[in-house]
Formats: C-alpha cells, structure tokens, sequence
C-alpha cells in the first residue's frame, strides 16, 4: 500500500520502519528547539507531517515501548486515531510518567504509525442481545490465570 504525505516543514522526517516486519512507522519529532517535559507534564510535540490516509482505514499513533519502559513517556490518548478525512499536521501528545525531566529533541523517533482497515457499521437498537457464556461480565470478570 502506498500512502502519499506532505511535509509541512522542510525538515521533517518520512515516516520509517525500523526493521522489515515492523508494524508501526516510526515518527520523529520536527521541532526548531528542545522541548522538556516535566515529570507527570504533557507536551505537544510537531512532526512536520501530513498524511493521506485512505478511505476504510484509518491511522492508529501509538506509544514507542523503549521511550515507555526506559523514560516513562507515552503518548496521553492512545492510541490516537487519524481519520481518513483528516490532512492536518500529525503531532504527538506526550505525558511524562516518570520523576525525571525528559527533553524532546529534533528528529527524535517518539511514537509509531500504524495504518489499519477498519469497518463503518449500522447501529440497530435492540431490545434484547445475543447470550454467551461470558454475559455482562466486566472488568476482571474472566481473572488473571
């Protein structure tokens, strides 16, 4: 699949794999100075990309694990859904779980682009829904083992 972007920024960075059977994209920071986020502070963080996700699709900005386990930054809604529809910059809300400072430099790889083909359904009111062995049974109901 092709996915045609636009750089909004001249110095911005294409969307990369970081190994041939990779998932997610990853994408990099396009900033003109560091940003440093303090512990539990949120940042907005600019990638200097658009992108032209097709239609049945739509693109899934998930958490890098290496920025999550080492430095306790994530991204706050994720994962953060791009609508096909969408043409705006991409930027990346970042949270800072950790106790430390942590600096946001350009061109840094900080989150990951997953594109993925989703379904448009009809909602239809019901006055009854199918049974199944699990039921209503919610948080924690099926254990941990």
């Amino acid at each position: 699949m092709k996915i045609s972007f636009k750089k909004l920024n001249e110095k911005a960075v294409v969307p990369t794999y970081g190994s041939k059977d990779s998932a997610g994209a990853d994408i990099r920071a396009c900033i003109d100075h560091e940003i440093v986020i303090s512990p539990g502070g949120i940042a907005v963080v600019s990638t200097g990309i658009a992108v032209e996700i097709p239609e049945n699709f739509f693109g899934m900005m998930c958490p890098r694990s290496g920025l999550a386990v080492k430095n306790g930054i994530t991204l706050l809604n994720s994962p953060g859904i791009i609508d096909s529809d969408y043409r705006g910059e991409l930027r990346m809300v970042l949270i800072n779980h950790s106790d430390k400072h942590f600096t946001v430099e350009d061109e840094m790889r900080m989150a990951q682009l997953i594109v993925v083909p989703f379904v448009c359904v009809d909602w239809v009111e019901s006055v009854e829904l199918s049974k199944t062995n699990r039921g209503s049974g919610g948080f924690g109901s099926t254990g941990v083992k």
